[in-house]
């Protein structure tokens, strides 16, 4: 039996109603395997998920769907030590890292 997170789509449905989305750059902190960055994605003009793990950034891009291959990438980096240029992102989503 596999574990479903989140089957009622709660942490979607409050993230678009307290962040507008809707053609902002984001960043998304700890997107693991990309559960919810796929749930948002499409509202967004550019997304950039990030993880420390290697294996569900795998997972994640073996998931995406191919109209998202040209607006939301992914990449492994550190919270701490961010490798991108200031103002790069309007919006920084961090949901369920620890």
């Amino acid at each position: 039996m596999t574990v479903q997170k989140d089957p009622e789509g709660n942490e979607a449905r409050y993230l678009r109603k307290y962040a507008d989305l809707a053609g902002k750059r984001v960043l998304e902190i700890g997107c693991g395997d990309g559960r919810l960055t796929w749930r948002y994605a499409l509202a967004a003009r550019r997304v950039t998920g990030i993880d420390l793990d290697r294996d569900e950034l795998r997972i994640a891009s073996i998931e995406r769907a191919s109209d998202l291959e040209k607006t939301v990438s992914l990449a492994q980096a550190d919270s701490i030590h961010l490798p991108f240029r200031d103002q790069a992102f309007d919006l920084t989503i961090l949901a369920w890292t620890f």
